[in-house]
């Protein structure tokens, strides 16, 4: 045994080891010289030296096309097999183009974007293709950006309020077209309300010293305050707005708020029916519900509110009214109510007046004052707009009211018109 393997790798070592060596540089250099044909999709295309006041359509603001490429190399098996579309930029350059024109896409235009990849000694053909190249004005406008309403959830124990302020600019430029139907359409931005934790507002909340504590204001974060617009950029663009420092989720604190003042409850007889239902005729069914003040009907049971803050409930409260409108639908007798501010402007203007003077208000009191007023005042119709009324029991107030034999009748339940918009009464 120990014969046959001394014969084996010992007798003639020099010329097996030469052997050994030619094989495999044979080996190599067949691999290397092995020919073949690969196609390369989604290959980005730049445009250089666009002439000035020019740009083309579809161009991005990092100097490539929207659109890309599909491209078929011939060279190097083992260069092709290691290449990827990410190795991969086609150059055209637009120098002394002034008009539209057909650009070739050739080997020459083929460039790698990655250092360690020699096109040169691999690639040795693209099979040609054409791309047409649309030339325009370059234009730099202001776009208005809307802040719409936040999509998922707030945190557990908070309210989404508001989003102020609702619009912003942004300064952009690229082709005439875009730039135009942007200006005229404007960018969306909405923010997620489920990226907002439970800890980040009550760290705020816990931090504030105004008056205001269950209201908590989100100052949104720098990194979000950025718009995608795919026909300009692949990336999102930062608002350059100076009023995006400003930019808040206003959140407010779930809690039971009591209403201290009785709630009248009135009729309104649309004048369109008042030769069916007579004023002088209908009248209140006794119910437990109501009860008489000085001839002033008004709720009996106590009422709370939430999602709004205990300062609008103590100067709204007193303006406050039930309102059932007289006039039931022909499959029932079944009439609608709402709830009524009187002259909101008086209160939105009390509201106003304090909520300025309230100088330990740290989320608005770096406000200019016409922007602080603004603001305060869209904060007050937002809570006008949010009111809901709710028994002592933290359940809605749900009514159905009747009308039977020119009698109104107000019990506990919901009717089938039962109305949960809230009204403004000057």
């Amino acid at each position: 045994m120990k014969t046959l393997l001394r014969r084996l790798f010992l007798d003639n070592w020099k010329r097996k080891l030469i052997s050994i060596f030619l094989a495999i540089f044979i080996w190599y250099m067949v691999d290397q010289s092995l020919i073949t044909s690969r196609p390369f999709t989604n290959i980005p295309i730049r445009v250089i030296n666009i002439p000035s006041g020019k740009t083309i359509v579809d161009l991005q603001s990092n100097g490539t096309l929207t659109k890309r490429v599909t491209l078929t190399l011939s060279g190097n098996k083992t260069l092709l097999d290691d290449l990827t579309s990410n190795d991969l930029e086609v150059v055209i350059d637009a120098q002394n183009r002034n008009e539209d024109w057909v650009a070739d896409i050739t080997r020459r235009n083929l460039t790698s974007v990655n250092p360690e990849i020699d096109l040169n000694k691999g690639v040795t053909r693209v099979t040609p293709t054409t791309r047409f190249i649309q030339m325009t004005k370059l234009v730099s406008e202001k776009i208005p950006i809307f802040i719409t309403k936040p999509i998922g959830e707030p945190p557990n124990g908070y309210q989404f309020l508001d989003v102020w302020p609702y619009q912003l600019s942004l300064n952009v430029s690229g082709p005439e077209e875009i730039v135009k139907r942007l200006k005229t359409r404007g960018v969306r931005l909405t923010f997620d309300l489920n990226d907002i934790s439970k800890a980040e507002l009550d760290a705020l909340r816990s931090r504030s010293d105004s008056t205001h504590g269950d209201e908590v204001a989100f100052f949104v974060p720098d990194q979000w305050k950025r718009a995608l617009i795919p026909l300009l950029s692949e990336t999102p663009i930062e608002i350059d707005d100076p009023k995006a420092k400003d930019l808040r989720i206003d959140f407010v604190r779930i809690s039971l708020i009591p209403i201290h003042s009785r709630i009248p409850v009135t009729l309104y007889f649309p004048t369109e029916g008042l030769k069916t239902y007579n004023p002088k005729t209908v009248s209140w069914q006794a119910s437990p519900l109501i009860e008489k003040m000085n001839d002033l009907f008004v709720f009996s049971q106590p009422l709370s509110t939430k999602g709004v803050s205990k300062v609008f409930v103590g100067i709204a409260e007193q303006m406050i009214q039930l309102s059932i409108t007289v006039d039931p639908s022909k499959d029932n007798q079944s009439l609608n109510w709402s709830v009524e501010f009187i002259n909101p402007r008086l209160l939105e203007d009390r509201y106003i007046s304090l909520t300025m003077s309230d100088v330990s208000d740290d989320e608005v009191r770096d406000l200019q004052p016409l922007v602080r007023e603004e603001y305060l005042r869209n904060r007050f119709r937002s809570y006008m707009n949010r009111f809901q009324l709710y028994t002592s029991d933290d359940k809605r107030l749900e009514l159905n009211v009747k009308l039977e034999n020119k009698k109104v009748l107000i019990e506990e339940g919901t009717s089938i018109l039962h109305n949960s918009n809230y009204f403004l009464k000057e």
